[in-house]
């Protein structure tokens, strides 16, 4: 087996200026692959060579458009497309469920990714190609205070599994990502709020996911890139409609 090569390959990440997204870009860089960098919030840490900045936000649809033209303008082609741009909401009780930001959470993570691939798609029709989605574990399983965020990435995976149907007869695969939980800064963030709140440490939180899943251990940022990086090559050309586990062995 070789090195997955991704040269003369582009790929457009949505929510890629932090935690997931920003290790999702420099994995495709690294590999090769020239791309558009999509957020609302700059990209501080910096994009890998070859990759192009483009600030906007996925509940608008014109600003998905537009990082898809900019694709098409400065390169021409689309053949990757990660749709990790998404919300976290804090947990809540069914009874206390705020319709409000069900409709915000809603509106990025799955509005936000169905945008994404529908505008991808014209550009990426041209040479065919892959849709990465940003599942999670909550899209086949789910945990008391989480109806909000289980509702969004059961919809998500719903989305993928539709339009890998729609799209196959174009060469366009169609997948998610399930991770469990991942020590990203908005994890670690999360996680000390509900400290202050009286619940756990977070230090002992993350000594409890990790005892929890088979290998020890709760995946890391770049376990889940390089998930990506698998999705994004010819080595999983033989899947489409798929959710990929990254969570360690999770039950």
């Amino acid at each position: 087996m070789t090195a997955v090569d991704l040269r003369g390959r582009v790929a457009l990440v949505t929510g890629a200026a932090n935690g997931l997204g920003r290790a999702i870009s420099a994995c495709l860089g690294q590999a090769g692959a020239s791309g558009i960098g999509f957020d609302t919030e700059p990209c501080e840490k910096g994009l890998p060579a070859g990759w192009i900045e483009h600030r906007g936000d996925v509940v608008r649809e014109a600003d998905v458009a537009g990082a898809v033209a900019e694709a098409g303008d400065r390169f021409e082609r689309l053949d990757i497309v990660v749709a990790n741009a998404g919300l976290v909401p804090p947990w809540q009780e069914t009874e206390h469920l705020d319709f409000e930001e069900w409709d915000t959470v809603f509106a990025v993570n799955v509005k936000g990714v169905a945008a994404t691939i529908k505008h991808a798609v014209p550009l990426m029709k041209r040479t065919g190609g892959t849709v990465i989605v940003m599942g999670s574990l909550n899209s086949r399983r789910t945990h008391p205070r989480q109806c909000l965020y289980a509702a969004t990435k059961h919809a998500v995976l719903g989305i993928v599994r539709a339009t890998a149907m729609d799209l196959g007869r174009y060469g366009i695969r169609v997948n998610a990502l399930g991770p469990g939980p991942v020590a990203t800064n908005a994890l670690l963030g999360r996680l000390e709020t509900r400290a202050r709140e009286g619940e756990p440490p977070a230090v002992e939180v993350l000594e409890q996911f990790a005892r929890d899943t088979s290998l020890g251990r709760i995946a890391s940022e770049e376990d889940v890139a390089r998930a990506a990086l698998f999705l994004a090559s010819d080595l999983s050309d033989g899947m489409t409609g798929q959710i990929l586990p990254v969570d360690g062995g999770l039950p």
